[in-house]
């Protein structure tokens, strides 16, 4: 091993000197390219996923004997799925010290919400409008995947998703273009941190490029219809907001967009993505969307799939091996250009080289390190805050919140407050099984009241996993009497409902967004001998909540928390945190509703009641969503004053300031999200009705205040136009600043020329 690579620097030193305008990285990259065959550039564009135990005896069936080879002949590029530093060594020895040129492999692995150590899944934490704090969840995520023997992770997801039909919403940061794009910086550079070349960081990836947010029906894998202005006003731009943040990797996605799969769509990421936006990482598609466009009617077989694939600019194939069983003969036909392949390369390389595996391939491969660093009490303490920072008051009627914590009774019910699983989410990584503390652990902690549990209803048998749908009981109810009993005798009553941890997720869609089973018959059972209930929603998506808004006084949307859920909605119940999370996905009056969104069009005919019937407007519903995007609740109250702006006009060289005064009127210590939004009155296209365009979180004292300032300037007013570039236009807009996204006081100015 060490003699091939001191061959390779030899040769760099020979040849650098032939072109001086090169870097020392691209010098080393063209010349190992120079030295490789057309088979083994297509492996390094091959990624196989885990195929046998690399510590054990010889792979033995026909399959693994096929794939050991290739990664002995250099036919292997990367790997997923490979877990520990053991396993990893044991695979990158042979990358690196039995094929002819010893590039090293790259290990890649789905670290969605944590590795050992499990976050709230990133819809949750995306409700704390805490950038720093999701930087920091994603860069112990880093260190301790790292420290695992893993360097690439398949995050973050920056899809924009308007449906919670579609189950993979819990992976992404909601509704918004302008916050997802500022959640999505904070992820790349928590997983990628300042240095890639840093032992404790790993490569980020965004994903799914796109569109696969727009999924039609909500269903997953479906296709898409939109036109170019919402591709690149609302789904575009945390993609490029990751790549200004310097992600190294984007995946593509299942979804058609143009009639086109993204996997072969040229447009999006030759001309967009490597050619507009300068993007020099590489792509990778996602798990066997190569092959996957010959069912889709675009590619007549493999060979033609795989031609497709690379001339649109895909660059690494997941485990569809058509790139290392086709690229060769394609070649050597004239089908596919091999420049196509040496630019492939060449960002797969260079990402490596950035990682520093050339330097050390076995760097991430430190016994020691993953012994020491996964899932440390200081990087659960972070998760605890995290999770308490993601849990939004949805409602809180007389008060019912916080508890009290002396002389009371309180009964718990709800299979899933007694899960020590469920609440870790779907796309757990490393996470051990019922390693999570549960709402029951976490309330038993406060020993002034009487606590009791009763499962009251089954919802789902049997253990999940990602590969199994769960079994949801719609029959059995033989334990409501024993809930029933329990409440009725109780002063207050804590209903942990919602899904289990995979109900949501990659190919979790629903078509009913209710409580699953027969927990909303259940909860109404409860409200017959107890009016006094709060209900803890724990969910991957948002759900039908428009009976429990009616009838039930208090409502906390707990999401799936991770590993510290119990302990944090326990913290938040009884008041020790003060709940300051807001919604970045709306909430819909029923699944009819679907897609809802706050920065919807006017339409010709808006629609302002249900009495209306010419107009945009349902008849039996009407057309907000229950809680709106920007939406939650505190145990105190905020009052919004003395709103103002610096000036009516401004030019594109200039700037206002917008400043209202934010007082805590209540008399508890809180936390407020202070949101900014505009309007653009008249476009040369359609504009929504509001755009976020700013926030700040504040902490205020009972009785205090702070004047919030928002500097607007020509940039926030920029949207891609009907010229087809992104700009601004002259004329009227208006600013909104309140406390969610139905804010309605506003001021007014002009952008003039």
């Amino acid at each position: 091993m060490k003699k091939l690579i001191y061959s390779l620097f030899v040769l760099f030193f020979i040849t650098s000197c032939q072109n001086s305008n090169l870097t020392e990285k691209e010098k080393f990259i063209d010349n190992l390219i120079s030295q490789m065959t057309i088979a083994e550039k297509a492996g390094q564009m091959n990624q196989y996923n885990g195929f046998w135990d690399a510590t054990g005896p010889m792979p033995e069936g026909d399959y693994q004997k096929k794939r050991y080879n290739e990664l002995k002949n250099g036919q292997v590029g990367s790997m997923l799925n490979v877990i520990g530093v053991e396993e990893i060594r044991a695979l990158q020895k042979i990358a690196v010290e039995e094929t002819r040129l010893g590039i090293p492999l790259i290990f890649g692995h789905d670290v969605i919400h944590g590795y050992k150590t499990m976050f709230p899944i990133p819809l949750a934490e995306s409700s704390s409008w805490d950038l720093e704090l999701m930087q920091k969840s994603a860069r112990i995520a880093a260190t301790e995947a790292s420290a695992d023997g893993l360097n690439w992770t398949f995050a973050p997801m920056v899809d924009i998703s308007r449906d919670a039909r579609w189950g993979r919403v819990m992976e992404g940061a909601g509704e918004d273009p302008f916050l997802g794009s500022l959640i999505a910086k904070a992820r790349v550079r928590g997983f990628q941190g300042e240095d890639l070349s840093e032992v404790n960081t790993i490569v980020a990836c965004a994903k799914h490029f796109a569109g696969y947010g727009f999924s039609e029906a909500g269903r997953d894998y479906n296709t898409t219809d939109f036109n170019h202005y919402t591709l690149h006003n609302t789904i575009m731009p945390p993609f490029k907001a990751a790549v200004d943040a310097g992600v190294r990797t984007f995946m593509n996605s299942f979804n058609t967009l143009d009639e086109i799969p993204a996997t072969g769509h040229k447009h999006i990421q030759r001309d967009i993505l490597k050619g507009d936006w300068n993007f020099d990482g590489f792509i990778v598609s996602d798990w066997g969307s190569i092959d996957q466009m010959i069912p889709h009617g675009f590619a007549s077989n493999g060979e033609h799939a795989a031609e497709l694939a690379v001339i649109a600019g895909s660059d690494m194939d997941m485990e569809s091996s058509l790139y290392v069983s086709k690229l060769v003969g394609l070649v050597e036909s004239g089908k596919v250009n091999e420049e196509l392949l040496d630019d492939a390369v060449r960002r797969i390389l260079r990402v490596k080289y950035e990682l520093g595996l050339f330097d050390d391939p076995y760097k991430y491969c430190d016994q020691d390190r993953s012994d020491s660093e996964l899932g440390s009490e200081e990087n659960m303490m972070v998760a605890l805050d995290a999770a308490k920072k993601s849990i939004v008051l949805l409602k809180n009627d007389n008060g019912l919140l916080p508890l009290k914590k002396q002389n009371q009774k309180i009964a718990i019910i709800g299979q899933l407050a007694n899960d020590k699983n469920s609440t870790l989410g779907n796309w757990r990584s490393q996470v051990e099984y019922n390693s999570a503390v549960s709402v029951v652990e976490g309330m038993k902690k406060y020993k002034g009241n009487k606590t009791i549990y009763q499962k009251g209803v089954d919802l789902y048998y049997g253990e999940t996993n990602f590969h199994n749908r769960v079994k949801i009981n719609f029959k059995d109810k033989s334990d409501f009497g024993k809930a029933k009993l329990a409440a009725a005798t109780s002063d207050v009553v804590i209903m942990v409902l919602g899904e289990e941890g995979h109900q949501s997720g990659e190919g979790r869609s629903r078509t009913n967004i209710d409580l699953p089973g027969l927990q909303k018959e259940l909860l109404k059972e409860i409200k017959k001998v107890n009016k006094n209930i709060v209900l803890v929603v724990m969910s991957g998506r948002p759900l039908d909540l428009t009976w429990e808004d009616v009838n039930i006084p208090a409502i906390v949307q707990a999401w799936q928390l991770g590993s510290k859920s119990g302990d944090a909605i326990a913290q938040v119940l009884y008041g020790d945190y003060n709940p300051s999370g807001k919604l970045t996905m709306s909430f819909p009056r029923n699944v009819g509703q679907v897609p809802v969104y706050y920065n919807f069009k006017n339409t010709g005919r808006p629609s302002t009641s249900i009495e209306q019937v010419t107009n945009s407007g349902y008849a039996d519903v009407e057309n907000s969503p229950l809680y709106s995007f920007g939406y939650g609740l505190s145990y105190t109250e905020f009052k919004y004053s003395d709103f103002e702006i610096s000036s009516s006009t401004m030019t594109k060289d200039s700037k206002i300031n917008a400043s209202i005064r934010v007082t805590n009127t209540g008399n508890y210590k809180g936390e407020e999200v202070v949101q900014l939004y505009l309007r653009d009155i008249v476009g040369s296209i359609a504009r929504p009705m509001k755009e976020l365009k700013g926030f700040e979180k504040i902490e205020l004292n009972p009785g205090e205040s702070k004047i919030v300032n928002f500097e607007i300037e020509n940039s926030l007013l920029e949207f891609y136009s009907y010229n087809n570039v992104w700009e601004s236009e002259p004329g009227k807009f208006h600013v909104f600043i309140g406390t969610d996204s139905n804010v309605r006081d506003h001021k007014e100015f002009y952008l003039t020329n």
